[in-house]
């Protein structure tokens, strides 16, 4: 029994490799191809919003993207389970199209929060979450969050409701790439020690590989229950993947030109 258990982890992990680089690759092209930026922060979203796509979430569970500006991820995992067809995603960032720049609620069942003004979507998820429990709804809610998003003073009062309410249903994932539009969190306002200011608040907060299939299995799969909201931290690598974009505050913004988007398929292949 355990040997089939390892087996089984360590083919998923197959699978979670081939995925991540699939979906990257799908990403690349359509940013190249809709010539547009905010490349590095999807490509450090994308592999914890492919695997609760694909390993975590059910049916009755919602995702929430407050960190809009990685839509792109969101669309490539929704097209990586069936959602979205591949012809769809040549419409991303066009006019007057579904597949915004940032998430449109609505049209698809999949996205039920327009997000993009950071510090409106852990709230919103929070009231999803304690709408959830008033109604006795079962599945839970999946909340991602960039780490600059933490700058807004709604994000906290937003956990000192989750926290009164112990909304179990709630889980709070973080994307700590430590970039944001003008430079580094750090500099920008500092939101340092994020793990630690999260306990403070009284939360049960786990602080990961945010590339990591074996960290999210360990945390997102916990063999203990408990009565309150969680916490995941990931630590992530802005442009993860793309040797030019790692940790460049650059490319929160920039489009790619044609040597470029070869290069970081040429990259993004050999993961």
């Amino acid at each position: 029994m355990l040997g089939d258990k390892v087996l089984n982890k360590l083919e998923k992990n197959k699978q979670f490799k081939k995925l991540s680089s699939k979906g990257r690759l799908r990403l690349l092209k359509m940013h190249y191809e809709s010539k547009v930026g905010h490349i590095g922060g999807n490509l450090s979203a994308i592999d914890i919003v492919l695997y609760l796509y694909h390993f975590m979430m059910s049916e009755c569970d919602e995702f929430v993207l407050a960190k809009g500006h990685a839509a792109g991820a969101l669309y490539i995992a929704l097209w990586s389970v069936g959602v979205l067809p591949d012809s769809k995603l040549t419409d991303f960032h066009g006019e007057g199209v579904k597949l915004a720049g940032h998430p449109v609620a609505g049209w698809l069942d999949q996205i039920s929060v327009s997000t993009g003004s950071l510090g409106h979507g852990f709230p919103v998820a929070c009231g999803m979450a304690m709408s959830r429990k008033l109604s006795g709804t079962a599945g839970n809610i999946y909340c991602l969050c960039s780490d600059g998003e933490w700058q807004e003073g709604s994000n906290w009062e937003a956990l000192i409701f989750a926290k009164h309410h112990k909304l179990d249903n709630l889980v709070l994932i973080v994307d700590a790439n430590r970039l944001q539009g003008f430079g580094t969190t750090s500099d920008v306002a500092s939101v340092e020690n994020m793990s630690e200011r999260f306990r403070a608040f009284g939360f049960c907060v786990d602080e990961i590989d945010g590339h990591s299939f074996d960290d999210f299995e360990r945390t997102l799969n916990p063999s203990t229950e408990n009565n309150q909201p969680r916490v995941i931290v990931l630590n992530t690598v802005k442009g993860k993947g793309v040797s030019f974009m790692e940790n460049k505050m650059e490319w929160h913004y920039l489009p790619m030109n044609e040597e470029q988007f070869k290069q970081a398929v040429e990259e993004v292949s050999c993961l």
